[in-house]
């Protein structure tokens, strides 16, 4: 993984390691619930229209998803922070099925490809608060983001 952050800068230090934490705990260790409580605003607001805005929403849908796919993990390849924002490059794998081939990299095989997020995040005294919106007209998973930033 490559970390662009300026050891100094405390804020960022504490808000990279936040983000690396709860997708971790949320992710790969399938603790949706806990992670979500421990690191995201409860106000949390998400990019993804097909998950709810908050954080109990955010650990439910994640807790189902872990439930239903073994093999379900995240991959961080690039993670940025400054200050309160966090930007990171990272693959969902097996996000919509346990095919142990599923990921095309690893397999050399079709299947379900690994699921692209890059998303700035802005933390506010070190809690997850908002995921900005992807690009507009950029699809991920099926669904289309509209390019209105939603809240702030």
């Amino acid at each position: 993984m490559i970390e662009l952050v300026e050891a100094i800068d405390s804020r960022a230090v504490r808000n990279k390691n936040n983000v690396l934490a709860l997708y971790d705990l949320m992710i790969n260790q399938k603790r949706s619930e806990e992670a979500t409580a421990k690191f995201v605003s409860p106000s949390y607001i998400q990019h993804n229209p097909l998950i709810p805005d908050g954080s109990v929403a955010l650990g439910q849908f994640f807790a189902k998803v872990t439930r239903e796919r073994a093999r379900v993990r995240v991959v961080v390849h690039r993670i940025i922070a400054v200050g309160d924002y966090v930007w990171a490059h990272l693959n969902f794998l097996n996000l919509f099925n346990d095919d142990p081939d599923s990921n095309p990299r690893q397999s050399g095989k079709g299947g379900e490809r690994c699921r692209p997020a890059r998303s700035w995040s802005s933390l506010e005294t070190g809690g997850l608060a908002h995921e900005a919106p992807r690009l507009p007209g950029q699809v991920i998973a099926g669904a289309a983001y509209d390019s209105l930033p939603r809240g702030r």
